[in-house]
């Protein structure tokens, strides 16, 4: 399914705004949308929330063999899932073209910054090592799905704990949380993505561009950079061609918002550290109490289920017998008479739908 292209007024309008350094939610040219972390139950799940946009992640570990060219390092697996449920151009069990760079930018961002050391997932050399598999699902596009979808990536590895192992011969014992605390990854960097937006042939930049400014956009670049200043990975599409100067310019805005982006990362692991170890309800445990589950509540019925036929047959009878509804015969000649009868009904039939409701 193709996407509703934009009219003519609203491209306009969109370009017109972005000249006058103006946009439609409100913010400033460098300005992100508000960021909100939130954890599931399970290690591993975390739900970011980039405006509208709205990801979740959830990392999950297996023993696996480990590659032939590399029998001691595990393995890394990242998949994006485009759901309909996102946004109705996306297609269910299709990838699309969109879906296909997001996986090979995630991979660029977190696998080849070397990130995670894939050398302790090592169990058994040649033999046993952990897959970590981190599947990114889209519950609503409104923009900048790469920044969102590797806040929450790098989130998720660094809340998710694996199995504690332990090694006897040849035989391999994996521990259930019950029996040993699960053990976290050993993460070196954070890596974050940051995504510019050019417009009239890069004569203006804005920084995490809406859907809206994605489609009247001319060029995307996009740059995964960690606290460190040290740029993981650098994309440009749209065929625009960038100059030195605008993109040594926004890798200095870059290493800004991955700054405040890590810190609030950092926040959100820490609450949520605490929260569970004073044995606090986290996740989708946490919103049941404060009734923050709207199927959850129930309500009076604003409808009366009673026999409604007789109270309408009671209410006209007393429109008819009320001295009010008709007027004397002596005072109005026939004409007006008949006039007012039907003045009458339309009162009474108003009289009665306004009951109804």
């Amino acid at each position: 399914m193709k996407e509703t292209p934009l009219s003519n007024c609203e491209r306009d309008f969109l370009l017109k705004a972005i000249e006058e350094k103006k946009r439609l939610d409100g913010r400033q040219t460098y300005d992100y949308r508000k960021i909100k972390i939130k954890f599931g139950t399970d290690y591993g799940c975390c739900f970011v929330d980039l405006g509208l946009t709205r990801v979740m992640a959830q990392v999950s570990g297996e023993l696996v063999a480990p590659k032939e060219s590399r029998p001691n390092e595990g393995i890394m697996f990242f998949n994006i899932e485009l759901s309909p449920m996102a946004a109705p151009t996306f297609e269910q069990g299709r990838q699309s073209e969109l879906s296909v760079k997001l996986n090979r930018q995630l991979e660029r961002c977190l696998r080849n910054s070397k990130c995670i050391d894939t050398e302790s997932l090592c169990v058994v050399s040649g033999e046993k090592v952990w897959q970590i598999r981190v599947d990114v699902h889209m519950l609503n596009h409104d923009g900048n799905l790469m920044d969102a979808a590797s806040i929450a990536a790098i989130t998720a590895l660094c809340h998710f704990r694996r199995p504690d192992v332990s090694i006897q011969g040849d035989e391999v014992t994996v521990y259930s949380p019950e029996e040993r605390d699960p053990i976290p990854l050993s993460i070196y960097h954070m890596p974050i993505s940051v995504s510019f937006s050019f417009f009239q042939q890069g004569t203006y930049l804005l920084v995490d561009p809406c859907e809206r400014e994605e489609r009247v956009m001319d060029g995307l670049l996009m740059i995964a950079m960690n606290k460190h200043r040290e740029i993981c990975s650098i994309q440009s599409s749209g065929g625009i061609m960038l100059l030195k100067e605008q993109v040594m310019r926004c890798s200095k805005i870059a290493s800004v918002k991955v700054s405040e982006i890590t810190e609030l990362v950092v926040k959100a692991l820490e609450n949520d550290k605490k929260a569970r170890k004073a044995g606090e309800k986290c996740g989708f445990a946490e919103s049941l109490p404060q009734e923050r589950i709207t199927a959850l509540k129930v309500g009076k019925t604003p409808v009366e289920v009673m026999d409604v036929t007789e109270q309408a047959n009671d209410i006209v009878q007393k429109a008819e017998v009320s001295p009010q509804t008709y007027p004397k015969p002596e005072v109005l000649n026939s004409t007006l008479s008949k006039r007012s009868t039907y003045v009458v009904c339309a009162d009474i039939c108003t009289y009665v739908c306004n009951w109804y409701e």
